[in-house]
């Protein structure tokens, strides 16, 4: 792990952590292999800021040693002080997307809204620090919903396909791939992951219980993940020493080994092979 990281986890897990918000974190309920969404870790120069930028779309606050936290149903936002080299756009994940109740709502809170002219109840927000994050409006975009791949049955990725029941609710991650690897990427997820393959609108995906995981061809090589303000992703695992001893005998190699913390926190960090880095956690949702 690299120092900066070891620092905040260190300091994060061996003091009392510093939460302002009673909520408990909404992460969603494992699969069956004992994974679901997790995180985002955004890198941005002004915390501050991007904290409340996430809040105005309608999350819930808390902070840690370090950095702020926001929840968003189904996953957690981690935001740190850095000076990234790059935004999603242009990386191996080129942006964030959520259901939301109205568009309009959050537009009359202030915020600036890009919409897509040419598929109704779609549009844009740039946080502070420049990040895209797309918005789907519940009531008029036709795009939402995921078709499960022939012959399996998911209950949990049925919710794509059912109105919202809440203000604001994470929707899918978008990876741009070179296109004869995009079906691989797909399956890559399935087999790790336990992920439910099918195809949301145009897109083949994959779906963890608290995100959807869209691929699209790329006309170049998209960078990696780590550095950029969006440095990795994070998954919530269930028995996450068993699972990543798994991993390692199939034959995936780790950055950052499984480490527990001595406040029972543990994680691990590897990279996809697109590039996408990838946490992942067990216990996050304690905090």
């Amino acid at each position: 792990m690299h120092k900066t990281f070891r620092l905040v986890y260190d300091r994060l897990l061996l003091v009392p952590l510093l939460i302002t918000s009673s909520a408990v974190a909404q992460i969603a309920p494992p699969n069956d292999m004992g994974v679901s969404m997790g995180h985002l870790h955004y890198q941005v120069s002004n915390i501050e800021a991007e904290r409340d930028f996430w809040l105005k779309l309608g999350g819930t606050a808390a902070s840690f040693f370090g950095g702020e936290i926001v929840d968003i149903p189904n996953l957690r936002v981690l935001i740190r002080e850095g000076q990234p080299n790059g935004g999603t756009e242009g990386s191996v994940i080129n942006h964030v997307a959520f259901r939301v109740a109205s568009l309009a709502a959050l537009e009359a809170q202030g915020l600036e809204l890009h919409y897509n002219e040419e598929y109704p109840g779609i549009a844009s927000v740039f946080s502070p620090a420049g990040e895209r994050i797309e918005l789907f409006d519940d009531g008029l975009a036709t795009n939402i919903g995921f078709s499960v791949a022939d012959g399996i049955t998911d209950e949990v990725a049925e919710r794509h396909n059912r109105p919202l029941t809440a203000p604001i609710i994470s929707h899918h991650m978008h990876f741009y791939l070179p296109e004869a690897q995009v079906a691989e990427a797909q399956q890559w997820y399935v087999d790790v992951f336990g992920a439910t393959p099918g195809q949301r609108w145009r897109y083949l995906a994959a779906d963890l219980p608290g995100i959807n995981l869209n691929f699209s061809a790329a006309d170049v090589a998209q960078a990696a993940t780590e550095g950029r303000a969006l440095d990795h992703i994070g998954f919530e695992v269930q028995n996450l020493e068993a699972f990543c001893a798994d991993l390692i005998m199939r034959g995936v190699v780790f950055d950052q080994p499984y480490t527990r913390m001595p406040s029972g926190f543990a994680l691990a960090f590897l990279t996809d092979p697109w590039g996408a880095k990838i946490e992942l956690t067990e216990g996050l949702g304690a905090f």
